[in-house]
């Protein structure tokens, strides 16, 4: 056999060598969160495809699903193969912990009670304010109506609902002047909407009510698909403060082999790019000093904290949102 004849012999060993090995296959991470948080992940995971690559020279591709939370939480337990959860109210994770979904000690897996952000319920109301609308004593005049999510469906709703009833509280009031209040309140909501994008979308596109109560980040979202201006943002005199926690869930990564990456994919959430990310997104970052950076965007309000006023957010889910709870008993559809 000829030197030359050898050589391309072993040219076309190398070439179906080549062909016969598989490509490495691209792993994906299924993020499944909150519907309000869609334009901030969006803007994450390329940060953190990029960080990724760079740190580990490995190609990664992120996949998201929103919708209302709770129903989003629901979707995992049922089967949906989420490789992260990030949520807007620990309830959701905790409904996960109970189905065995995720750890049982999730809160203590990352900093913070695993809540890298945190944000609060703000009103969006029609340009130039007709209705003068100031705090939430006006929010139940008759003639006004609110847009607000539905409490048992998505951690927005939940959250407007103990901001209002916190109000009361804060001001010195008792639980009857609270539930009268929140009463009078969802009976000025002519609807209550799915999830947070979908209440942003009553207000704006089905031109329905008069004031959209939501979480903080949903104004930029708001600004970035309609324009800038196409609402007043109010700052209420008090509201509460809403923590969006996050966890591995720990049934998919465990069939997919992904742990470490859904781990490093939380974590990037506390790095400094991410806190700006978050900044950017008018979700108030933990870092202390990227939250200085952007006091302009975060005015001060006053803030209580649910353990404060209602235990933690499970209490409130038993005696407020289960069926035959407080909200039930307060709210009529179509606000009768």
């Amino acid at each position: 056999m000829t030197t030359r004849t050898q050589k391309i012999i072993a040219a076309l060993g190398l070439a179906l060598s080549a062909v016969a090995l598989p490509a490495a296959a691209q792993t994906t991470l299924l993020n499944v969160s909150y519907d309000v948080a869609r334009e901030f992940y969006k803007d994450y995971n390329s940060a953190f495809v990029a960080h990724y690559k760079k740190t580990t020279g490995k190609d990664v591709k992120i996949d998201q699903s929103h919708a209302g939370s709770s129903a989003q939480a629901r979707a995992v337990a049922d089967g949906l193969d989420a490789d992260v959860v990030t949520m807007n109210t620990t309830t959701d994770i905790e409904f996960l912990a109970d189905k065995g979904v995720v750890a049982k000690d999730w809160a203590k897996r990352f900093p913070d009670n695993a809540a890298p952000t945190t944000s609060t319920m703000l009103f969006m109301v029609r340009k130039g304010n007709p209705k003068g609308i100031k705090d939430w004593d006006d929010l139940i005049k008759p003639g006004v109506q609110v847009v607000v999510v539905n409490p048992k469906t998505g951690g927005n709703g939940r959250y407007a609902y103990l901001a209002a009833w916190g109000y009361v509280k804060k001001k010195g009031g008792t639980d009857a002047q609270a539930a009268e209040f929140v009463g009078k309140l969802f009976k000025n909501v002519p609807v209550l909407a799915r999830g947070g994008r979908d209440a942003t979308t009553a207000f704006l596109q089905r031109n329905i009510g008069d004031a959209l109560i939501t979480f903080e980040s949903e104004v930029i979202s708001i600004d970035r698909e309609y324009g800038a201006g196409k609402v007043d943002v109010v700052y209420p005199s008090i509201s509460v403060l809403a923590e969006n926690p996050v966890a591995v869930v720990e049934r998919t990564v465990a069939k997919k082999g992904t742990a470490d990456l859904a781990k490093a994919y939380l974590d990037y959430l506390y790095s400094e790019e991410g806190q700006e990310i978050a900044a950017k997104h008018a979700m108030r970052p933990r870092n202390q000093a990227v939250l200085k950076k952007h006091a302009d965007v975060f005015k001060p309000l006053q803030l209580f904290t649910v353990q404060e006023l209602f235990g933690s957010l499970g209490e409130a889910q038993k005696v407020h949102f289960n069926d035959g709870g407080q909200f039930d008993k307060l709210y009529t559809p179509g606000g009768k």
